[in-house]
C-alpha cells in the first residue's frame, strides 16, 4: 500500500513538474489590434530610411482585417530554439529592367501569377527544405512589413518582433544575419510570370545577392524571394531583436503629436532617443526644399541624387543625399554629415510621417523634408557589420565616422 502511494504521489510530482516546464508551454503570441497595426506600418515606413506609402499600407492591412485575419506576434525570446523562421517579405530588384524581357512577355501574352508570389516562394522553399515554417520576420523596414503582414497572414503564423536590418537597405546581403555567421539561403525566387528558382547553396550572401538581383532584372525589374531559413535560436543570436515594436511606437507617437498639435518630428527625435539612449543619439539634421532630384534605374536598382535647399534656421545651407533604393549618405554644404551604415530619415515636416515619393527613393521636387539621422544599432558598427555596410562599400573614399562625432563638427542650427 505504502509503495503504491509513493508511486502515485512522484507520478504526480513528474505531472506537475511537466506542466511547469517552459518547454511543454505553448509559446506567447499576441493578436495585434487595428491601430497597433497602423501605428506599426506608420513607423516602418519611417525607419525606412526612404520616401514611403503609408496609406496605402494601411489600406492593405485594413482590407485583410475585414475579411477576419488576424495578425499576430511573438517576441524572439519566446520563439522556441527549434523553430523555423523564414523571411517571406517582399521582392528584390529595383530600375534597369531588360525591356527587350518585358516586350516579348507582352507579345506572348503571358499570363501573370494570381495570389501572393512572396507566399508561393514561402512554400517552395518550406517544401524544398522539407520544413514548416512557423514564423515569419521582416527582412527590413518600409514595404517589407506589410509584405510580412501579408505573408504571415496566408501562412498561418506569427510576426517575429526582430529585423534582419532594422532599416530598409538596398542589397540582400547587407543584412545582421549576414554579419553573424548566419547563410540566406537557401532561397526561393517567384517572379511575376510563375518561374520558379531554387538557390539551395550559395559561396555567402553577395553571391545571393547577385544571382538574385540578376533573377529580377531579367523578370521585369523584381521578383519575390523567401530566404534567410532560420532557428529560433538564429533569430536570437543574429536579428535585431525589437524593431516592429520600436515601429509601433514610432508610428503612435506621431500619430498623438499631431492630435495634440505638436510637433511630431520633435516628439518622433524624442522618442527615438529614448529608445535609443546613448547608444542610438537622434538629430534633426536639415530642413529644406527638394531642388533637384535626378533619378536613373540600372541594375536592378533606382539611383538617386538630391538636393534639398535650406529653409527655416537651414536657409543659406545646402543639403546632397545619395540614394540606392533607400538614403545611403548625406552631405551638409558639401561635407559628409551621415555615412552609412547610420540612418537618414526624410519626413515630412507636417505629419512626421516618411516623405510619400514619386518612386522608389526619389525626392518630390518643391516637397519641403525634414531630415534625422540617427546612430545605426550597435550591431551594424561591428567590424564585420561596418565591413559589410560602410562609405566604401558603396564607392566613396571616405571613413565611416559616427554620426554622433560628426555632428559635433558641423554649425549648430537653433531650433
Amino acid at each position: 500500500m505504502k509503495r503504491h502511494i509513493a508511486f502515485v504521489v512522484a507520478a504526480a510530482a513528474i505531472a506537475a513538474f511537466t506542466a511547469r516546464t517552459p518547454a511543454q508551454q505553448a509559446p506567447k503570441v499576441r493578436t495585434l489590434t487595428e491601430q497597433e497595426v497602423d501605428d506599426i506600418l506608420v513607423g516602418s515606413s519611417i525607419q525606412g530610411t526612404r520616401n514611403g506609402n503609408s496609406a496605402g499600407m494601411i489600406k492593405t492591412a485594413h482590407d485583410l482585417m475585414a475579411q477576419g485575419k488576424k495578425i499576430t506576434m511573438i517576441e524572439p525570446d519566446d520563439l522556441p530554439d527549434d523553430w523555423m523562421v523564414v523571411a517571406a517579405a517582399g521582392g528584390v530588384g529595383g530600375g534597369g529592367a531588360w525591356e527587350y524581357v518585358t516586350d516579348r512577355v507582352k507579345q506572348q501574352h503571358l499570363p501573370t501569377v494570381q495570389g501572393n508570389t512572396t507566399v508561393l516562394a514561402a512554400n517552395v522553399l518550406s517544401q524544398h527544405m522539407g520544413k514548416k515554417f512557423s514564423a515569419v520576420i521582416r527582412n527590413e523596414a518600409d514595404g517589407a512589413m506589410i509584405s510580412a503582414i501579408q505573408s504571415a497572414v496566408a501562412l498561418g503564423v506569427p510576426l517575429v518582433d526582430a529585423c534582419l536590418a532594422g532599416r530598409a537597405k538596398p542589397e540582400l546581403n547587407l543584412q545582421i544575419s549576414f554579419a553573424n555567421g548566419i547563410s540566406g539561403t537557401p532561397a526561393a525566387l517567384v517572379t511575376r510570370w510563375g518561374d520558379v528558382i531554387i538557390l539551395d547553396k550559395t559561396v555567402d550572401d553577395y553571391r545571393l545577392e547577385d544571382l538574385a538581383r540578376a533573377v529580377a532584372v531579367a523578370s521585369g525589374g523584381g521578383s519575390s524571394i523567401a530566404r534567410n531559413p532560420m532557428t529560433g535560436r538564429d533569430v536570437k543570436r543574429g536579428t535585431i531583436k525589437g524593431a516592429v515594436n520600436e515601429a509601433m511606437a514610432f508610428g503612435r507617437t506621431v500619430r498623438e503629436a499631431n492630435a495634440q498639435g505638436r510637433d511630431p518630428v520633435d516628439a518622433l527625435i524624442a522618442k527615438a532617443n529614448e529608445i535609443g539612449g546613448p547608444a542610438r543619439p537622434t538629430y534633426r539634421m536639415f530642413q529644406g526644399t527638394v531642388t533637384k532630384a535626378e533619378q536613373k534605374g540600372e541594375r536592378g536598382f533606382d539611383w538617386v541624387n538630391a538636393e534639398l535647399e535650406g529653409v527655416n534656421q537651414f536657409k543659406g545651407h545646402t543639403y546632397r543625399i545619395y540614394v540606392k533604393n533607400e538614403n545611403i549618405m548625406a552631405w551638409l554644404d558639401g561635407k559628409p554629415d551621415i555615412v552609412p551604415p547610420d540612418l537618414i530619415y526624410d519626413l515630412d515636416p507636417k505629419t512626421g510621417d516618411a516623405v510619400t515619393g514619386v518612386s522608389m527613393g526619389n525626392y518630390p521636387l518643391g516637397k519641403e523634408v525634414v531630415i534625422v539621422g540617427r546612430a545605426s544599432s550597435p550591431m551594424w558598427r561591428t567590424p564585420k557589420g561596418l565591413e559589410l555596410f560602410s562609405p566604401k562599400h558603396f564607392g566613396f573614399d571616405v571613413e565611416y565616422q559616427p554620426i554622433e562625432q560628426l555632428h559635433k563638427l558641423r554649425p549648430q542650427f537653433s531650433h
